[in-house]
């Protein structure tokens, strides 16, 4: 064989072996992001098996929860009537054991009860017919009877909604009061309504109303501070002053639902605000020392020189010029929240004059 014939035999052997090399060198190396995609089909795999494992555990648990539930409301319906049972048992016994002593001593016989015994009623509140009263049960959405429940019970239940239906309703403020409150374009206050009665009840809803939207703007403005500021000692002891002359506040709200406040501490106090809903608070908070410290003379030194009482020591007990932080602990804390209220509302409603500003 001549060298010709050799190199093309050779040449016609590698081309037949090309394809087979090819798909060997095909097979001995992976792209990456084919491995990052089995990878991920793995990933996703396995967390579709832990959601439907755990979606299966909550299942169950859910099931066992709704079974326990199910055993109580079932023992517990088991307890009441057991309980009934006995109570009817017991007064069944009793009853007997009094008939037999009342035909021994000759003395009538035990009336029999009645199916509807006398309910005891407030005034205004009336029995009723058992169709009458399931109507009425009906147009308010309650259930006609509950288990276990007699006339007596259903009826009392029908009143107890008729009444808190009735009841005033509270306002949704900082602090819940059944006084109406009033437009913030109503809420100038002035001292000649305290005259007569109508005018007094509407200075309370005044006055309500006002400290109602000074105690809402604190709240919003302390609010709106930032994280850090109100996780520092100096933010935390403004909401704590917030929140103390809140609840120091409700007295003060109480009284002027009940009508109770004195006309001593009323008068001073419309005129407080009186001065703050027009930035005068410099002038708010005079009014403010005059009705806390009081304006009465304070004796200095020896009082009393001879046998005779001078005219000018009767100035030492005047009752207009007592002070009222005094009288009480109640009123002490409620007239110090109404300072601290003016000294938000200078902040919230800043004065034009710079010199009314409370130092």
């Amino acid at each position: 064989m001549d060298f010709a014939s050799l190199m093309s035999a050779q040449i016609a052997k590698a081309k037949s072996e090309t394809p087979g090399d090819s798909t060997t060198a095909s097979k001995k190396y992976t792209k990456r992001s084919e491995i990052e995609a089995e990878r991920d089909a793995a990933y996703r795999r396995k967390q579709e098996e832990l959601e439907a494992s755990r979606a299966a555990k909550l299942e169950q648990k859910r099931k066992l929860e709704d079974e326990e539930e199910e055993r109580n409301l079932v023992r517990e319906q088991k307890k009441q009537r057991l309980a009934e049972e006995s109570k009817r048992r017991r007064e069944e016994e009793e009853e007997e054991i009094e008939r037999k002593r009342r035909k021994k001593l000759g003395l009538p016989a035990l009336p029999k009860k009645s199916s509807r015994e006398e309910t005891p009623l407030k005034d205004g509140q009336s029995d009723m017919p058992e169709e009458e009263l399931s109507i009425k049960l009906r147009e308010w959405g309650q259930p006609v009877k509950l288990f276990g429940e007699t006339h007596r019970r259903t009826l009392r239940r029908y009143w107890r909604l008729v009444e808190k239906s009735n009841a005033p309703k509270l306002s949704d403020g900082p602090i819940p009061t059944i006084l109406e409150m009033v437009p913030e374009a109503e809420m100038k206050v002035d001292k000649a309504k305290a005259k007569d009665e109508a005018g007094r009840k509407y200075l309370f809803r005044q006055l309500a109303s006002y400290f109602t939207m000074v105690l809402k703007e604190w709240e919003v403005a302390l609010a709106g501070r930032t994280a850090e500021v109100k996780a520092s000692g100096s933010g935390k002891a403004a909401y704590n002053s917030m929140v103390q002359a809140r609840e120091n506040l409700r007295p003060l709200f109480k009284k002027m639902e009940k009508n109770e406040l004195e006309e001593s501490i009323l008068l001073p106090v419309v005129g407080i605000v009186q001065a703050a809903q027009e930035r005068r608070y410099v002038d708010a908070n005079d009014a403010y020392l005059t009705v806390s410290i009081g304006k009465a003379a304070w004796p200095i030194g020896v009082t009393m020189v001879g046998i005779h009482e001078r005219s000018a020591r009767e100035k030492l007990h005047e009752s207009d010029n007592a002070a009222h932080i005094m009288s009480d602990e109640t009123t002490r804390k409620y007239l110090q929240s109404i300072k601290r209220c003016l000294s938000f509302a200078q902040t919230r409603w800043p004065p034009d004059d710079q010199l009314q500003l409370m130092g």
